[in-house]
């Protein structure tokens, strides 16, 4: 009997677990799922034969030892900065490991150990990254086929709400790790334009945003994510003179998203003194250059003088309803604005019962071929069943789970060191069998209408 381990009970590991368990009879499995929280671990396993919820604390080390040095492959759904703690116990006892998170450097460190002992470390295999690598190598394996020169590669993806569950005026909820959502963008985005490298600051990234259509679903905003440049090399396309990864929101939520960014809302850096004493109101106002004492008009008309739009603005009326401006107070000491933020839009942003989250994914391919421009787009758009069974969770569990069965079966033995998702032999089998599962792509080719701004349908 094989083993499997499995860190992390949260609601992205929820179909990772279900796909193990119901593969689990037929190639003689057994998953182990470990969390804090044992009840959640528990009720993931759901009473399966096969299934064992375990409590876990990642921080203690002697557990982890332990642990790992009984299973065959380990598959974490940890935060992204602590699978280095699980990949150390990886290497002393030989084991693989699947995460779905960023290699960070710390984990890169660690390259040499993995490949000398014929163990694959395979990171950023859930959506974004993850999904999104497979199905661009997928694209650009074929545009070479053809003997296409590829000029452009835009890359774009939202874990969103569907239109169905879109009730309040942000049009979103949280479908993921919130703080990661209050977060996000922090840095410089890094991007390639016309064979130059452009850079973005936190302070401008929402500001500079592209449309997009999707048929059926709707427009999207999109705005660069992290550092595309970094994948130039990974993706072995140094000739590619524009190349760009980004996030999709709902239109109008960039630039309301961008007043918390000018209010210095997103900050997490530092506690507010006495903050358990503040109200929504008094924080506003302490982040405001003016007082009430040197400018008698309302809070909510000089915030709107403050971020330069009209005080009856939809970015006004955003805010309004996340309640910024009411007396009610905080209550958390020594919090950070981050954190503020965080609560706040917990309550105001949380997905009701019967809510549908939505995966939008987005790639473009601008190429040459026997002198013609050619754009090809691949499109998927999938959504969740309700609040419990999500997107969000297939699209980060699934490609994890047939990860696993892939090193499991040996399909892959001959891979070691740390790797992502870009080799054929893994992309193929996962994009097929991903599309089995619901996550599909729909691809056109466009040979006109080759405009700056790009719709998809």
């Amino acid at each position: 009997m094989q083993k499997i381990l499995v860190l992390g009970a949260g609601k992205s590991a929820t179909d990772l677990i279900h796909y193990l368990l119901d593969h689990a009879n037929e190639h003689d499995w057994q998953v182990i799922v470990g969390d804090l929280d044992i009840e959640l671990a528990t009720q993931k396993v759901g009473g399966h034969s096969r299934g064992q919820a375990i409590f876990y604390d990642v921080m203690d080390a002697e557990l982890t030892d332990r642990l790992v040095s009984e299973v065959d492959v380990v598959a974490s759904v940890l935060p992204a900065k602590l699978h280095y703690l699980v990949a150390e116990a990886c290497i002393k006892h030989k084991k693989h490991i699947v995460t779905p998170s960023y290699i960070s450097s710390r984990d890169k460190a660690m390259e040499a150990d993995f490949r000398n002992n014929g163990l694959l470390f395979m990171g950023e295999m859930g959506l974004d990254p993850g999904i999104d690598h497979m199905s661009v190598m997928k694209m650009l394996d074929e545009v070479r086929h053809l003997g296409g020169k590829v000029q452009a590669i835009r890359s774009f993806t939202g874990a969103l709400i569907a239109p169905e569950s879109d009730t309040n005026p942000w049009h979103y909820k949280f479908t993921w790790a919130p703080m990661n959502v209050v977060l996000a963008g922090q840095g410089t985005a890094q991007y390639l334009k016309n064979g130059r490298p452009k850079y973005i600051p936190y302070n401008r990234l929402f500001e500079l945003t592209e449309t997009y259509q999707v048929e059926g679903v709707g427009a999207f905003e999109a705005y660069a994510n992290r550092d595309s440049i970094l994948y130039l090399d990974k993706y072995n396309i140094p000739e590619v003179p524009t190349f760009i990864r980004g996030t999709l929101r709902q239109k109008g939520y960039c630039d309301a998203w961008n007043a918390f960014v000018k209010l210095g809302w997103t900050d997490n850096t530092f506690p507010i003194i006495n903050s358990e004493k503040l109200t929504y109101n008094d924080l506003v106002e302490a982040f405001l250059p003016t007082d009430a004492s040197e400018d008698s008009r309302s809070l909510d008309i000089r915030m709107a003088e403050f971020l330069d739009v009209a005080p009856d603005s939809e970015l006004m009326d955003q805010m309004r309803w996340l309640g910024i401006f009411d007396h009610i107070q905080i209550q958390k000491p020594k919090a950070t604005p981050a954190v503020i933020l965080h609560d706040l839009l917990i309550e105001k942003w949380k997905l009701d019962e019967n809510d549908k989250d939505m995966i939008v994914m987005i790639h473009l391919f601008d190429y040459e071929l026997n002198g013609q421009m050619h754009r090809r787009q691949s499109t998927m758009v999938m959504k969740g069943k309700d609040r419990d069974n999500t997107a969000i969770s297939a699209t980060v569990g699934f490609p994890m789970a047939i990860m696993v069965k892939l090193i499991l079966t040996g399909k892959v033995s001959h891979l070691s060191g740390i790797h992502m998702p870009i080799m054929k032999e893994v992309y193929e089998p996962c994009l097929k069998e991903l599309a089995e599962l619901g996550v599909h792509f729909h691809e056109a080719e466009i040979t006109d209408n080759m405009s700056s701004e790009i719709h998809i349908s």
